[in-house]
């Protein structure tokens, strides 16, 4: 996460990261998380598996306007969820890793 420019680091340690950026970065930023796990699982037409919207309520939910992305590389499970902020100009972003034997 040391490729982008954050206005605020609230948590980085092995498993779990939080960080809030300005809009500038949020493309880039999305570029990156596509090609690391591919296309968002949320917004989507089909809902979340169940395993996945567990995940998600564990870290606060997941709601319209935000952005998941979401893939199992069969030991481990990572979530990338975006929260844009009401000004417009900033974004929360969580990245969770979660090992099979923690969901």
């Amino acid at each position: 996460m040391r490729l982008f420019s954050f206005e605020a680091l609230r948590t980085d340690c092995d498993n779990f990261f939080e960080g809030v950026l300005f809009q500038e970065e949020l493309n880039k930023l999305q570029t990156h998380l596509k090609s690391a796990l591919g296309e968002p699982v949320f917004p989507s037409k089909s809902r979340l598996p169940h395993k996945v919207q567990q995940a998600v309520n564990g870290f606060g939910g997941i709601l319209p306007g935000q952005t998941l992305y979401y893939t199992n590389t069969g030991t481990d499970s990572i979530l990338a969820m975006l929260w844009p902020w009401k000004d417009g100009q900033r974004t929360t972003i969580k990245i969770i890793q979660q090992g099979r034997n923690s969901n």
